[in-house]
């Protein structure tokens, strides 16, 4: 059967991957005794489709489709991600564009929205990976907010709660007021900004601050104690301008004397630092900023206002009160929201905290000494370890709709104190306590309507949802806080797998790979080897990969957020899938960035199209009904120019197979890339045009035959194409053919 002209990629890739799919050769078969390999694929989120970026799954499944062919056990679960915030931030803009907002809506309504749009924009991701050919087992394709999901991440959440390894506390967060939720510190990017630091007389000392709207809120002043300055001071008072409120001067190591004017005003329900030092001091924590982002507990005129019409109202009195010294301007980082950029704001929250030291003590012992657990390249194996011994108590609450809410109840009667926001009937948000409430609003009315709930520290709370223990009342809250999304896939290869009981657990847990991107190592990689190793005792994954990353023109990381997203479907309909997938590996150094462009997709494709002619030649140059011996030489005359393709042909081999099982993913496709154009086309196949003799025929077919098996888990739609015209196979489709071994070739 003679192959067309051209490759049509638009016609065959698509049939073939969908005809892979439908075929189930990809859902493998348990076989104790015998050692899988698995690989869960990262989730992608499920509230938009793919960028390009997503298609460095090719990593994963070029490691998947040569383990296949090697005979083992193989699986590639696939799966999406509710990715709580960044899809409630994309569905928030969303709803703007029609004019509304989360606020317009009770939680359970707007997370009914959520999800219908997730569940549109789920099937377009996972249909773009089908697109792309990774070879999924799609009968245990999962999602992170399937029931079973939820019942083993819930499950975690009682163990820690019943180790005592989880708390609830009033600290600094970071706080967004745009996206209404906190962030932990590796949430929070940084942007440079030219700034102002005010110099403010508090009569005894001068202050200098760049947050001048604080200062209703400040509860003492620091020095350091071995300021020269300020010995003398230590111990007295000063006073806050504007409102006349004596505070104490204190000393602390932690005060820079080299900035502003060394003394520094302590605001610890507004400032990380200042946080710690009133903690060591026991100082009070006064607040002046709520959640909205708008001014409390200050002055009338100041009250209801926005942080920076405050900051500029402030000053003017200040001047007007001449407590204004000076002014200076300073260059400093700002940290803003990584999703829509605000500036984050600190403020006290009650959250959810998870005590993270005895957590890690066990994984660093498991990372520093590779017991069943390595990191390639390497060098990223300090960076793990020094994002392990420096991790602080992980906040796992966040305050939004999306996501698997946590699970505690609080009676509201044993605990009237509880803050609750919800929408009367008129559709009207009313906030306050439960205590003041209760008498204008049932019970029925707030859990209807709730938007959320605030339960101030010290609340007592369920484990279940049934009448109190202690008053047997009902009017029982779900807690509003919804998990980090990082708890829910941190815990990725114990939820896919059926933890702890299931038969896929027990065979294909610890996984053999987790392949990804570097830039989450801490959020990610690290979160799923506590969990794994807390809950199993076992590192979740063998080897930790993590790839290269697919930047810009101007190699900036691509992100939705940032409007340089490349469509992977555009990329795919101009040169092909497989040219994608050969353009992200070809000439990349592990973990380096990819800067994806024209010119070497083209050069791709002229391969993918140079691999095509080849082919087409060799085929028609088998006569017809020619039966290829495929396993060893058979009894024909081989030439000299024969012995010596073949001999390079088993070097070939033997390369692309050890750069594979050492994750050297360019290595291997450059040199088969370059055997097939240099080698293969542009000698062999020139010296045997004129041949038409059997070892020609021979060497000719087993050439092709095994460059193909070699370049299929990088190309597999081209490969498998070619593979079907072929007049002798091994095997009815190349992707579960066995993968090429050395011939054993005549000594001379």
């Amino acid at each position: 059967m003679e192959l067309p002209k051209r490759p049509e990629f638009n016609e065959y890739e698509p049939r073939l991957a969908k005809q892979s799919r439908e075929s189930g050769r990809y859902t493998p078969t348990i076989k104790p005794g015998e050692k899988p390999f698995t690989v869960l694929l990262p989730p992608p989120n499920a509230n938009d489709p793919l960028h390009v970026g997503h298609a460095m799954y090719v990593v994963e499944d070029i490691l998947c489709r040569y383990h296949r062919m090697k005979g083992d056990p193989t699986l590639f679960l696939p799966g999406t991600d509710h990715a709580g915030i960044e899809t409630q931030f994309v569905f928030e803009k969303y709803l703007a564009k029609e004019g509304r907002s989360r606020f317009d809506f009770d939680r359970e309504t707007l997370y009914q929205m959520i999800d219908e749009f997730v569940n549109k924009n789920r099937g377009i991701a996972l249909s773009q990976m089908e697109r792309l050919g990774f070879s999924f087992d799609w009968s245990r394709e999962k999602y992170t907010l399937s029931p079973e999901i939820l019942d083993i991440i819930f499950d975690t959440f009682r163990k820690l709660y019943d180790d005592g390894l989880l708390y609830r506390d009033e600290r600094i967060v970071n706080y967004c007021t745009k996206c209404g939720t906190g962030f932990s510190n590796l949430e929070v990017d940084h942007e440079e900004r030219d700034d102002v630091i005010y110099h403010l007389d508090y009569k005894t000392i001068t202050i200098a601050t760049t947050r001048p709207e604080t200062i209703f809120a400040d509860v003492a002043i620091a020095v350091n104690p071995t300021d020269e300055r300020y010995k003398s001071l230590i111990g007295k008072t000063a006073t806050i301008p504007l409102i006349n409120r004596e505070i104490p001067i204190i000393a602390d190591e932690a005060v820079e004397k080299d900035f502003g004017t060394g003394a520094l005003k302590i605001t610890p329900g507004h400032d990380p630092l200042d946080y710690e030092i009133g903690e060591r001091h026991s100082l009070p924590r006064l607040t002046v900023i709520n959640r909205a982002g708008r001014l409390i507990n200050t002055p009338e005129k100041y009250l209801g206002m926005k942080v920076k019409p405050a900051r500029e109202a402030v000053i003017v009195d200040l001047t007007a009160a001449e407590s204004l010294v000076k002014t200076e301007e300073l260059h400093h980082a700002v940290g803003i929201c990584y999703r829509c950029k605000n500036t984050i704001e600190p403020l006290l929250l009650p959250q959810w905290y998870v005590k993270i030291k005895p957590l890690v003590d066990p994984v660093v012992q498991i990372v520093e000494q590779e017991q069943g657990f390595k990191v390639y390249p390497l060098k990223f194996k300090q960076d793990l370890l020094r994002w392990l011994n420096t991790a602080p108590d992980w906040n796992i609450s966040r305050q939004i709709v999306w996501g698997p809410r946590i699970p505690v109840w609080y009676c509201l009667d044993c605990n009237p104190q509880i803050e609750v926001t919800f929408l009367s009937d008129s559709k009207e948000t009313i906030s306050g306590s439960y205590q003041d409430l209760k008498d204008t609003y049932s019970f029925e009315t707030i859990v209807r309507n709730l938007q959320n709930l605030i339960a101030p520290i010290g609340s007592t709370y369920l484990l279940a949802d049934h009448a109190c223990e202690k008053c047997r009342g009902n009017h029982i809250l779900r807690e509003t806080d919804t998990f980090d999304t990082w708890f829910s896939s941190g815990q990725w290869p114990l939820t896919t797998l059926g933890f702890p009981d299931s038969k896929d657990f027990k065979y294909f847990y610890p996984t053999s790979v987790l392949d990804t991107m570097w830039d989450i190592l801490p959020f990610w990689i690290m979160r799923m080897l506590l969990f794994g190793v807390y809950r199993t005792g076992k590192a979740p994954f063998e080897v930790a990969h993590l790839h290269a990353r697919v930047v810009d023109g101007k190699g900036k990381k691509m992100s939705k957020s940032k409007g340089n997203v490349v469509n992977p479907m555009a990329v795919v309909e101009k040169y092909g899938a497989d040219a994608l997938r050969l353009a992200l590996v070809f000439g990349i150094a592990p973990a380096a960035d990819v800067a994806l462009g024209d010119q070497k997709l083209i050069g791709m494709r002229n391969f993918i199209t140079k691999l095509w002619n080849i082919a087409r030649f060799i085929v028609m140059k088998t006569p017809e009904g020619t039966s290829i011996p495929l396993n060893g030489i058979p009894d024909i005359q081989l030439e000299q120019s024969d012995i010596a393709i073949l001999q390079t042909l088993n070097e070939l081999i033997t390369t692309t197979t050890q750069s594979i099982e050492k994750y050297q993913f360019s290595i291997a496709s450059e040199s088969v890339y370059d055997f097939v154009w240099n080698t293969l086309a542009s000698q062999y196949l020139e010296s045997t045009k004129n041949r038409t003799d059997e070892a020609a025929i021979w060497t000719l077919n087993i050439v092709l035959i095994t460059c193909l098996k070699l370049l299929h888990p990088f190309i597999p739609f081209i490969t498998a194409e070619i593979y079907s015209y072929l007049p002798n196979k091994d095997a009815e489709h190349i992707d579960i053919a066995d993968w090429p071994k050395e011939l054993m070739l005549p000594s001379n």
